[in-house]
């Protein structure tokens, strides 16, 4: 009986979802450029993150 429940609650769930991932799916992907800035902003803050504790540590 268990099973059965958790079975349809999944069910539910996924049917529910299904107007969500739709129109997900139609969404335009993102352009390789703003891709590419946000690894390197991402690069970049990494690098002043190591900066900053490296200064901690010599300090």
């Amino acid at each position: 009986m268990m099973v059965a429940d958790m079975n349809r609650l999944e069910q539910a769930a996924r049917i529910s979802m299904g107007g969500f991932q739709d129109s997900e799916a139609s969404a335009p992907p993102l352009p390789p450029a703003s891709h590419t800035s946000l690894r390197l902003a991402g690069l970049g803050l990494t690098a002043v993150i190591v900066a900053v504790v490296l200064f901690q540590l010599v300090s």
